[in-house]
Formats: C-alpha cells, sequence, structure tokens
C-alpha cells in the first residue's frame, strides 16, 4: 500500500527542516508527500522548494490566493494517490516508525482509520509529556463527537473512504480535523495505536489565544459539530433541540463530563 503524507503550508520555513527529515527516516518507504501551499511569502516558498528539490517523492501544488486551513488541507486530500493518507503538519514532525505503525492496521479490512498517541513538545521540538487523552474509543456511537479529542495525531486513514464522505469543509479556518475525524468516524471502525508516532509542537507562532481567534474556533467547532448533528439525523440533543443551543462545544461537554461519565472514561 502507498502512503500520502499531506501537508498543508503556509510562512513555516523555520521549523520544516525537522518535518523534512522525519519523513525521509521513515521505515517504511512506500511513501509519497502532498504539499499544498497557502499563497506563502516567496522566501518562505523558496526554502520549501529548496528542501524538496530533486525528490520525485514530494508534489508541491501552490493556491493562487490565500484561501485558509479548510481548503488548502482539503486540497491535499483531493491531489494524494496513496491508499491511506495522514496529515502532517510543517511545524511537528512523525516518529520514524509512524507510517509502519499505521499502515500495518490495515491488515483488518474493517479498519477505516487508526490514531495514535502523541507527544507534546517544546519550540525546539524537545519532548515534555506525553499528551494524556488519547485513548480507545467506542465505534458506532452517535453521539460520539471526540469533545475531548480522544482521537488526534497521528491519524491516517483510507482515501477511498474519505472519498465517499462529504470532503473536508473548505469554509473553516480551524477545526479542520476535528471535521475530518467525525466523518471518517460515521464510516467505519477506528483503531487506537497505544503507542506516541508523533511529535507536536508548541511555539509563539502557533494557534493564538487571542480573544478574537478564540472565539472564531469555537465558532468553527460548533459549525463542524452542527454539520455532524444534522448528518447524524440528530435534532435533539440531551433533551434540547439543537437549534437552540448556541455553543455546542461548551454543551457537550458539560453534558458529557458528569461523575459518573468521568470514572466510565477512567477505567475504560
Amino acid at each position: 500500500m502507498k502512503f500520502s503524507i499531506l501537508i498543508a503550508y503556509y510562512n513555516n520555513s523555520v521549523f520544516l527542516k525537522q518535518c523534512f527529515d522525519s519523513i525521509l527516516q521513515q521505515t517504511y518507504k512506500n511513501w509519497e508527500v502532498i504539499i499544498v501551499d497557502d499563497c506563502s511569502a516567496e522566501s518562505e516558498k523558496k526554502v520549501l522548494k529548496e528542501l524538496i528539490a530533486g525528490d520525485s517523492r514530494f508534489s508541491l501544488y501552490e493556491n493562487e490566493i490565500n484561501k485558509g486551513t479548510g481548503y488548502t488541507k482539503k486540497r491535499c486530500a483531493e491531489m494524494a494517490t496513496g491508499d491511506i493518507c495522514g496529515f502532517l503538519d510543517p511545524d511537528d514532525a512523525i516518529t520514524p516508525d509512524a507510517l509502519e505503525e499505521s499502515i500495518k492496521i490495515y491488515a483488518n479490512k474493517n479498519i477505516v482509520a487508526t490514531y495514535s498517541q502523541f507527544y507534546v513538545c517544546d519550540g525546539n521540538l524537545n519532548i515534555e509529556k506525553l499528551f494524556p487523552y488519547s485513548r480507545e474509543i467506542k465505534n458506532g456511537d452517535p453521539y460520539f463527537f471526540n469533545i475531548y479529542f480522544d482521537i488526534a495525531h497521528f491519524f491516517t486513514y483510507k482515501k477511498e473512504i474519505y472519498d465517499t464522505t462529504e470532503k473536508i469543509n473548505e469554509n473553516i479556518s480551524s477545526s479542520v480535523d476535528q471535521d475530518l475525524y467525525l466523518k471518517i468516524y460515521e464510516r467505519g471502525d477506528f483503531y487506537f495505536i497505544k503507542k506516541p508516532l508523533y511529535l507536536y509542537r508548541i511555539h509563539q507562532k502557533g494557534i493564538s489565544q487571542d480573544k478574537k481567534k478564540k472565539e472564531k474556533l469555537y465558532k468553527n467547532w460548533h459549525q463542524v459539530l452542527l454539520d455532524t448533528l444534522e448528518r447524524r439525523g440528530i435534532k435533539v440533543l440531551y433533551k434540547k433541540k439543537v437549534q437552540n443551543i448556541k455553543s455546542l462545544p461548551n454543551f457537550i461537554f458539560e453534558k458529557q463530563n458528569t461523575l459518573i461519565k468521568r470514572i466510565i472514561r477512567k477505567i475504560t
């Protein structure tokens, strides 16, 4: 099977070398990298082009104007030619066995996606801790919304399954991964790899804590959850009409964070 590593790129040259090196170090060799640049500065694109020059496994596509994360990630998914796909942010990295550990799970034909544990790292990609909330989830639950980020990096999925969905929402600028996870979740079984395969970098150029950007993030997350409920035909959630819920992320978190449910999550 061929693996497509998908990279939505925008002015990340300062971190790109570590990402690039982690790809070259993969123990699984049948891969391609699809990079879509979202109209980065010319100096940023120059670094990217020099890094991948002469390696036919890397394909670069460029948006004519800045289109945002949703559009760019959707285009990455469309350009992929592999059987299995997985997104890698250009400021992060994957462990050398990330592709090998993920792709072998697909020997089970019922699996449509995998996800793993991941490391939280500092600005220099030094490991600080293991992300504590990744865990095995129940498959086929219409009321699973990934509200606790049980599903996160390193996430991989079957391209043929993705093509049966509504695809990534190109109009959102955040919660794009959540949108992808929930759509694929509705198509079959997920498999949790209890091993860290991804290095997630925390740095100043990451998601801002600016109040306006946080408001936009929650707005996008609300939209993703609203779309999910519509796809699943759920009009009433915890005895309240969905149309009357102003913030679905907050509402669902409160309803799914009771003492009993916390205990159940802990023991399972």
